[in-house]
């Protein structure tokens, strides 16, 4: 069994599926196809990103499943906690950075979710350009191909079920497919390039 941030326990199968996020997330298309900054900064954000994601599939499901994708975003958080201990970060600066952790969590996830709900590219690429990119002008086509990948693998993980999703048979769409040289990375098929990322549980 695994604890969670505040001492819970939590089943070890949930480590696959926070696995198969950070898998997803750390896919070197993002970075070398659409320009994600390489650093520490920027694989955060597209943990958060793919989370998100998850999160906003999960969280219209029974009980029993929403209660697994709590389960989940604590693996998250106890992650974090520990590489900021790992980084040499004292005790009460860990609490502060983890609250701005949680802030930052939060507020991207709401506003990811309500473009996500909408069908909405334009204000989703917004909300990557601004958070993923810093808010840098030069990065808009990229921002956009993003938030065509997010959109394309909200469709793709509504068609998976909740049972395959938090066993971390989970198929996400391959972020190569939207890159600019594509010819559908404007308008993309939320079909085309799948890959399926599935982690084996501990």
């Amino acid at each position: 069994m695994l604890f969670g941030l505040f001492g819970r326990r939590i089943p070890e199968s949930r480590q696959a599926v926070y696995g198969a996020i950070v898998a997803q997330a750390r896919q070197p298309a993002f970075y070398l196809d659409h320009a994600v900054p390489d650093t520490v900064e920027g694989r955060f954000e597209m943990i958060l990103v793919h989370a998100t994601l998850m999160f906003h599939r999960l969280g219209r499901e029974a009980p029993a499943t929403r209660a697994a994708a709590q389960d989940v975003l604590d693996i998250f958080f106890t992650d974090m906690d520990r590489n900021l201990r790992e980084l040499g970060v004292g005790d009460l600066s860990v609490g502060k950075k983890m609250k701005k952790l949680g802030m930052a969590y939060a507020g991207r996830s709401q506003v990811y979710s309500r473009a996500i709900a909408a069908g909405d590219a334009v204000d989703l690429a917004a909300a990557v350009l601004r958070n993923v990119f810093r808010g840098d002008a030069g990065a808009a086509a990229p921002a956009g191909r993003v938030a065509a990948y997010m959109l394309a693998a909200t469709e793709r993980l509504d068609g998976q079920s909740a049972d395959d999703l938090i066993e971390a048979r989970i198929a996400w769409p391959d972020p190569a497919a939207y890159a600019a040289s594509q010819p559908h990375a404007a308008a993309p098929d939320p079909v085309s390039g799948a890959a399926t990322t599935s982690v084996s549980q501990p």
